[in-house]
């Protein structure tokens, strides 16, 4: 943690200890005693120490004790009430004052609570002083007002017993780890550190708001490129589809036309594959005609239909029962006479398993 400076005033001296902090231990590296200055101002020496943190000290006389009882014993309640009921303690009320408070006792019924105050002007005055030697102390207790609470008695407050220079600094250290109070409230609060907090604060939310440019400017450059593939990959894709289909003009969307193009191909493919056009052929050739002349055939995958003209209807009936022999299911569909007096007719057929 580094050095720590503890400034302990007291009646008519001044006590300065320096203290190196390491992993929650306090070790004494330096410790001074200056009688203390009829002006108020602090040694010039001690602008000196190099330190992290420092801690001030007030002796008993400078600060000011009301003891209240309360109902309860939940600290932050006690801060909230605690200045109405000064208000009725304190010639001037709790505007003038600093205070904080400590629980010395509690019962089933109420809390004791040690309310401990001192004039803003002398809090001020302190600030100051230790300002001008560079020296900004994150907390104002008192060495022996920790003395007192240790076995609480309203009449210690009135005559304390005196305190030796080992004891004063064993003291210190347990102000240092936990204070007894704090004066440095309100208006006198440290902001040092909330000051620091702010700074990283303020530098994460640049860094933040750097790094989404980043994310916002590689998202965007990301879009913009599929954008532009997404582009290309169409004019390519038109470019083929006139190239499959250069008569059609009316082109809304490539990729569904073309689907509608291969199902439309699939099912000619299907029809053409399922008939046997030879087949057929090679039956027709076979058969006695007598004259008769097929001027129409249709071959799918199921039917046939043979269309022409014969003679006479005797001479349709032949052709029939010739057909019957290749194919299956033979029927006259049609007959009637043309013009020239022969007879046209249809007949369907169904081809024969293979």
């Amino acid at each position: 943690m580094g050095n720590t400076l503890f400034i302990d005033i007291r009646e008519e001296m001044l006590g300065i200890y320096l203290f190196a902090v390491r992993g929650g231990k306090c070790e004494l590296k330096d410790r001074r005693t200056y009688p203390f200055p009829q002006n108020g101002d602090f040694p010039a020496d001690i602008a000196g120490y190099d330190m992290e943190n420092a801690y001030i000290s007030l002796p008993l006389s400078s600060l000011n004790f009301r003891v209240i009882d309360l109902p309860f014993s939940d600290m932050d309640r006690i801060r909230d009430v605690l200045p109405f009921e000064l208000d009725g303690l304190i010639l001037g009320g709790s505007a003038g004052v600093v205070f904080d408070d400590i629980i010395v006792g509690k019962s089933d019924t109420a809390t004791q609570v040690l309310a401990v105050y001192t004039e803003k002007t002398r809090i001020r005055e302190i600030l100051d002083k230790v300002k001008a030697c560079n020296i900004d102390p994150a907390v104002i207790t008192s060495l022996e007002l920790r003395s007192l609470t240790k076995d609480f008695a309203l009449a210690k407050l009135a005559s304390p017993a005196p305190l030796e220079d080992e004891e004063r600094i064993s003291l210190a250290i347990e102000e240092m780890k936990t204070p007894t109070v704090n004066l440095r409230r309100g208006e006198f609060a440290f902001i040092r550190d909330i000051e620091k907090t702010r700074k990283s604060l303020r530098m994460t939310g640049v860094l933040l708001i750097l790094i989404a440019l980043v994310l916002s400017g590689s998202l965007l450059f990301r879009i913009v490129s599929v954008r532009s593939e997404i582009a290309f990959l169409r004019n390519e894709m038109r470019k083929d589809y006139h190239a499959l289909f250069p008569g059609e003009k009316n082109i809304v969307n490539e990729l569904y036309q073309l689907k509608s193009h291969m199902k439309e191909l699939k099912a000619r493919q299907e029809i053409f594959l399922g008939g046997k056009p030879l087949h057929v052929l090679l039956g027709l050739s076979r058969l006695d005609r007598n004259g008769v002349v097929f001027n129409e055939v249709t071959v799918d995958r199921e039917n046939l239909i043979f269309k022409g003209e014969a003679p006479s209807l005797g001479d349709v009936q032949k052709v029939k029962e010739e057909l019957d022999i290749v194919f299956s299911e033979v029927r006259i569909a049609d007959s009637k006479s043309s013009a020239q007096g022969r007879m046209l007719f249809t007949i369907t057929a169904k081809g024969r398993e293979a």
